[in-house]
């Protein structure tokens, strides 16, 4: 679709009740007399001389190239959306999301305010080299307080005035480019240059002007009309603009040195000198209202949304106009004045709009790249031209000054994380959901083509918890043991056939609150099933998605005669179907007390099936948070007391090889005292792990049932307790052994 045909689809768009201004009025003009300010009028002559025309012209192509493609993210977002009063941060927090909304909106609050204060710097120089005994400080305060007043009751008058503005900003160039040669100054010494991109750092500010109009989003008739069309219309006329000055000046004044010297060389070169001033004044301070108009609109949206206080989103008058918000933007103007002049200010101003500019290209490159049905833009823009304005955003901050780009970065980094930890919730959708979706979508398909191994092994659990109030500790032990890195899902069954999906949604929602509020990061499943037995069946066989499935089961144990048949079968479903099984028993003694957390016990046999996931898991529990200060004890049964001496150097030379940090015990029992033996072994310990046997391929319900009743009995009076079957097609031991983790494998 062609720019013109795109224009004509935004026309259509209807217009939004309550709003004032049109393209012109409300975005072409104020973009276009912010853009043409003080930047052209004081620095262009500063520009040319330092870095000569052709990289004038270039600085100008660069700078302007990326407020363009930035016009363009700007007029598809804009014609994607209503757009409310905040420009930017109300588009990238409709689109990133409120966090990132706020990192970018505190911000862009900030440059517009300062940008006041930068506007009204240019005015009260070109005061002051007319008439140096007045203070540019008392011109620049003196200044504020009457732009305060014209802007505190109505935006209408202000921009009425800008009207005027801008037929004296044209006659002053008819002025310039009608003018010569001007009189020849002093040879004079050489002066220091200033490196290229410390040039275009100065120069940016003079393209920004597109964000004058944005920040009147909220005041305009038809948003999505009026914003690409006077936005690409400033822009484009700017660039005309601003490719003719320099090559006027560099044919009309060959003296480098007044072209370094003389802000005010362009009002040597016209034809009638006082114009060129007062289109520099009129242009100074019809940006510094569009700043002092758009600044204070961009705290009344973050307060709107809560970001910042409410009371300063109030409005007052029949537009709403934020007077409260406009004091606090007088406010940051006035400490601007008091700190410095126009190439002290320009460089912090070009950080903080090329970061906004960088949000806004990205949030249309995602927009575009994800495709949603909502994504259906009357002005439309190719992805990947929206992500190498995001790009050069990026690449221009970190040429002009590494360090103030690291600087910009914390900023926003810092408001992002103020706003993820006061936990606001937005009322709108936003692009987050799609874009995790994406990124899901590519990493399973990618996931799917790769086998799991021993060396990137993480248990990805499913607790089959119930209630999470009944049964907290099977959930404590899987987060524990997950710690945030591996996968969690915390299942309950609903015996209920006849509960409604919206009862079954509220429950999630309930249960997903309950552990947010104890920070536990984990998925939730709630299954509808006539019995909970039945239902855990339907869990472990279709729970998951592609390559992304349990690997491990924690459930709890049951000890009801009724119910062993039925959780037998269970366990050897879990079994079967190659996932690992963990029961936890409840403590048969109370913990032990101390100023320590308690040790954990693994009872461990390095020729077991079981033993390397047995002692994973163990080392899991003991590198959580919460078990960090506890002992890790590798316990094991030796079956003589000759035996005894080699397997504890054999447990040593292990602990060595595989850099455990860990305790070690090998108990002499016979097998008739086995159990006897590890209990008291055990007596004080705070966790315990032990194997469970596997199944036979072919062994019934009922024999493996008689082998877990037994091994419930035996068990008795145990610390907590997890008995643990690896199942999975993994050699768990490798996790531990040095050169099988670490050498080639056999074929």
């Amino acid at each position: 679709m062609s720019l013109l045909q795109s224009i004509k689809r935004a026309r259509r768009a209807p217009p939004a009740p309550g709003y004032r201004f049109g393209a012109f009025k409300g975005v072409y003009m104020p973009s276009l007399l912010t853009i043409l300010g003080v930047i052209m009028y004081l620095r262009f002559g500063w520009v040319l001389g330092n870095v000569g025309l052709a990289s004038t012209l270039l600085i100008v192509t660069l700078a302007t190239a990326i407020t363009f493609l930035t016009g363009l993210s700007l007029s598809a977002l804009a014609t994607n959306m209503r757009i409310g009063g905040g420009g930017a941060y109300y588009i990238i927090s409709r689109s990133l999301g409120l966090e990132a909304g706020a990192a970018i909106g505190l911000p862009l609050f900030l440059a517009q305010a300062c940008g006041i204060a930068f506007y009204i710097a240019g005015f009260s120089e070109s005061v002051v080299m007319l008439l140096p005994w007045i203070s540019p400080k008392a011109v620049g305060i003196a200044t504020l307080a009457g732009l305060l007043v014209l802007t505190y009751f109505s935006a209408d008058i202000a921009l009425r005035a800008q009207s005027i503005v801008l037929a004296l900003v044209v006659i002053s160039l008819a002025s310039f480019f009608l003018g010569g040669p001007p009189v020849a100054s002093e040879p004079a010494t050489a002066e220091a240059l200033a490196p290229f991109w410390t040039v275009f750092a100065v120069f940016f500010p003079a393209v920004t002007g597109i964000e004058a109009g944005l920040a009147m989003s909220g005041d305009l008739k038809r948003p999505g009309r009026a914003l690409p069309l006077g936005t690409l219309g400033a822009v484009a006329t700017s660039y005309l603009v601003y490719l003719a000055i320099p090559v006027f000046i560099a044919r009309t004044v060959s003296d480098q040195h007044a072209l370094l010297t003389n802000p005010l060389i362009m009002m040597e070169i016209a034809r009638w000198g006082p114009l060129v001033l007062v289109g520099l004044w009129g242009a100074a301070l019809s940006s510094a209202i569009g700043s002092l108009l758009g600044a204070p609109r961009t705290l009344q949206a973050l307060a709107r949304d809560g970001v910042v206080p409410r009371i300063l989103g109030r409005g007052f008058g029949p537009g709403g106009d934020p007077r409260l918000a406009t004091v606090v933007a007088f406010m940051v103007g006035l400490v601007g004045i008091l700190s410095g002049g126009l190439n002290v200010i320009a460089p912090v101003l070009s950080m903080f709009f090329l970061t906004s500019y960088g949000l806004l290209n990205l949030s249309a490159a995602l927009e575009g790249w994800i495709g949603s049905p909502s994504w259906r833009p009357t002005f439309r823009v190719p992805w990947g031209v929206s992500l190498a304005g995001a790009a050069a955003c990026g690449w221009a901050m970190l040429m002009i000054n590494p360090g103030a780009t690291l600087t910009a970065i914390l900023v926003s980094s810092g408001a992002y994380a103020l706003m993820k930890q006061r936990r606001m919730r937005a009322y709108w959708g936003d692009l987050r959901y799609g874009i995790l979706r994406l990124l899901a979508r590519l990493v399973l398909y990618r996931l799917a083509s790769y086998r799991p191994n021993e060396r990137s092994w993480r248990p990805n659990i499913l607790v089959l918890s119930g209630s999470p109030t009944r049964r907290w500790y099977l959930i404590a032990l899987a987060d524990a043991i997950s710690h945030g890195k591996g996968f969690l899902t915390v299942a309950t069954v609903v015996s209920d056939g006849a509960i409604s999906a919206e009862r079954v949604a509220n429950l999630q929602g309930s249960i997903e609150e309950y552990l947010r509020r104890r920070r536990v990061p984990a998925m939730v499943k709630v299954q509808v099933a006539d019995d909970p037995l039945r239902g855990a069946h339907a869990l472990v066989q279709t729970y998951g998605f592609g390559p992304l499935v349990p690997n491990t089961v924690l459930l709890g144990e049951t000890q009801q005669p009724a119910h062993i048949a039925d959780y037998v079968r269970l366990m050897l479903l879990v079994s079967r179907t190659r996932r690992n099984l963990v029961i936890v028993r409840e403590a048969g003694q109370p913990p032990p007390k101390g100023p320590r957390p308690p040790r954990i016990d693994v009872w461990w046999d390095r020729h077991s099936q079981n033993g390397g996931l047995i002692l994973a898991l163990g080392y899991l529990l003991r590198t959580s948070p919460e078990w960090r200060r506890s002992q890790l004890m590798l316990k094991t049964v030796a079956r003589s007391s000759a035996d005894q001496a080699e397997e504890q150097k054999q447990l040593e030379r292990f602990l060595e090889d595989a850099r455990l940090e860990a305790g070690i015990e090998v108990l002499v029992a016979p097998d008739r005292e086995l159990f006897e033996s590890l209990r008291s072994a055990s007596q004080g310990a705070g966790f315990v792990f032990m194997g469970l046997r596997p199944p036979k391929p072919a062994e019934t319900v009922e024999s493996y049932g008689q082998y877990y009743t037994a091994l419930l009995a035996q068990t008795e009076g145990f610390p907590p307790l997890a008995m643990v079957l690896a199942a999975e097609a993994l050699d768990f031991q490798q996790i531990f052994d040095v050169e099988a983790s670490t050498g080639p494998r056999p074929t």
